[in-house]
């Protein structure tokens, strides 16, 4: 498997060893020994599966203070355009985002840390989403940063017309406006 640092700290891309043949293929989606660079206080408690159509855009959302979530990320078929946007104050990346397309084809993983708010946009007519969280959702200490504010300057790879949301997420604050 390789793992590919990004300008984010603690943030990775993860591209497995596939095993293809004439009857398929194989790969190891997740082995805590081959997942030894993850912080030793990241233990994966919760397995999230989320199916959505052309144009869906989850997201960005995060949990605060204790209940932050470190999250491994992929898509078992379809593609995605998955974003991070950086909340660590402390950070040298914060406010900034980071995106790669995600697909069934290319299996590549995100590692996301602590931190960090996450979405994605289904590119192809649906995609089956995948997630592992180090921590369990707390709906109390749920936040949540408007995707399409212009301030963060986000390629979501699709006019906005184009994008259906949920109402929460509409109505989610713009990131100046956000309480960490």
């Amino acid at each position: 498997m390789k793992v590919i640092e990004t300008p984010f700290e603690g943030l990775y891309v993860i591209e497995p060893d596939v095993f293809d043949d004439n009857r398929g293929y194989f790969f190891e989606f997740f082995s805590r020994r081959r997942y030894d660079f993850l912080p030793g206080d990241c233990v994966f408690v919760q397995d999230n599966e989320s199916l959505s159509r052309f144009g869906v855009l989850r997201g960005l959302h995060y949990q605060k203070n204790e209940y932050a979530q470190a999250k491994l990320v992929r898509v078992a078929s379809g593609v995605v355009r998955d974003v991070v946007l950086d909340l660590r104050p402390q950070s040298s990346t914060f406010g900034r985002h980071f995106s790669l397309e995600l697909s069934g084809e290319n299996k590549r993983q995100l590692f996301i840390p602590k931190g960090f708010a996450h979405g994605f946009l289904t590119l192809s007519p649906q995609a089956l989403f995948i997630y592992k969280c180090a921590g369990y959702y707390v709906p109390g200490s749920e936040g949540s940063v408007n995707a399409l504010d212009p301030a963060l300057g986000i390629d979501w790879g699709l006019e906005e017309e184009r994008i259906i949301r949920s109402e929460k997420d509409i109505l989610a604050p713009m990131f100046n406006e956000i309480k960490l």
